[in-house]
């Protein structure tokens, strides 16, 4: 079956399937917005690796981003080699092999909690690391417990009770990140409970870290609010170095996971077989759960013809809400997941044996350049 790709360059036949297609177009735009919360609120703004590590992108994000921020040391050295410029880490806990690589990584290094400090506080003095540790804002945000760092019962930072008569020396800044895909509302509250629990350690600091979770570059977010917040906390404190560090936001709205439908069976629903798997290659949408939108279709009933989507693998549960289309879906028809660029490449797995997606970058000038395609060899070598 052949397709119009003239509106729709996702649909350009060159584009394997499934593939991860990233728009350098919107990637730029994205951090041209972060460049500019930079320069008019004297901010810095890392990338979380977490979030979005498609290294092939690096060059861009350099020119725009003050470096990187990892949770494991592999992530580290990802960040230090592609990006270079400052590289944070933060990890729950650091085991002492973690640390002789990180002090030859980072620049800037954060502790979940002061046992942890305490154990390694002499390694990192006597380098050129500087030292901070994780607080809990003890402050709620996000919509979603399982991505909430401040829910009851929470293994992420310090409380305000156990900083009490703790010994600070050597630390240099706070680490606190509570949002997940908030808005700079959130932001200035988080900004003021943390104020009122912890402004008293602020003058022996030299930076503090306000995380990630700011969805800046969403639409309708309050940019114009975020720099306000973000200047009027740093003339309050001028002394210290603000950080931010967005995953989502860097890569939000930039790109789709390209499949096509391979079969379509029918028990109770409509079902269209894709040739990628939801819990392998967007485990999100399960986990969350969420509904990713899908490129010319609408809800259930909304047009003429509903189908749920299924994905390749045995699992039951391998499956996707429904969708209706104004035409019947065609064995061969290419599918568009939107959005599928943060926290989602980041989180595939070779489960069942389902073919990969490849990687790619839709140019600015409208080529594609496939940049990975998965192998058998990749599937072997990831197993034993």
């Amino acid at each position: 079956m052949t397709f119009d790709t003239t509106l729709d360059p996702m649909l350009n036949p060159v584009i394997p399937s499934p593939c991860y297609v990233c728009e350098e177009a919107k990637l730029e735009a994205n951090l041209q917005l972060m460049q500019r919360v930079q320069e008019e609120s004297g901010v810095e703004i890392i990338l979380a690796l977490k979030g979005f590590s498609m290294w092939s992108t690096f060059d861009l994000v350099k020119k725009y981003l003050q470096g990187s921020t990892a949770s494991a040391v592999w992530e580290a050295r990802l960040g230090k080699e592609t990006i270079g410029k400052q590289v944070h880490a933060f990890s729950p806990a650091f085991k002492p092999g973690d640390i002789d690589q990180l002090v030859d990584l980072v620049d800037h290094i954060s502790f979940n909690s002061l046992g942890q400090w305490q154990r390694y506080k002499q390694q990192i003095l006597a380098s050129d690391v500087s030292p901070g540790i994780r607080l809990n804002a003890e402050h709620r945000e996000a919509d979603t417990e399982l991505y909430d760092p401040s829910a009851p019962g929470s293994r992420f930072g310090i409380l305000a009770k156990d900083l009490i008569g703790a010994d600070l020396t050597g630390i240099e800044g706070f680490h606190i990140h509570n949002l997940c895909e908030c808005d700079s509302f959130a932001t200035e509250r988080t900004i003021l409970a943390v104020e009122k629990k912890f402004s008293q350690y602020f003058d022996q600091l030299k930076w503090i870290n306000f995380g990630g979770g700011h969805l800046m570059t969403k639409k309708g977010y309050d940019v114009e609010h975020l720099i306000t917040t973000l200047k009027a906390f740093k003339t309050r404190y001028p002394h210290l170095n603000v950080i931010l560090e967005p995953g989502s936001a860097v890569a939000w709205q930039t790109g789709a996971l390209i499949c096509e439908v391979i079969d379509i069976v029918e028990n109770r629903d409509k079902i269209a077989i894709v040739d990628m798997s939801a819990t392998a290659h967007m485990p999100d949408v399960l986990e969350m759960p969420y509904r990713p939108e899908v490129r010319g279709a609408g809800k259930a009933g909304d047009l003429a013809f509903t189908y749920r989507f299924g994905g390749n693998s045995c699992l039951t549960g391998d499956a996707i809400d429904l969708y209706s289309f104004d035409h019947e879906l065609q064995i061969g028809e290419r599918i568009i997941f939107e959005d599928m660029i943060h926290y989602t490449m980041v989180k595939t797995t070779f489960f069942n044996g389902v073919e990969h997606p490849a990687i790619g970058i839709l140019r600015k000038d409208g080529s594609f350049d496939l940049i990975r395609q998965f192998t058998y060899e990749d599937f072997k070598n990831k197993l034993s």
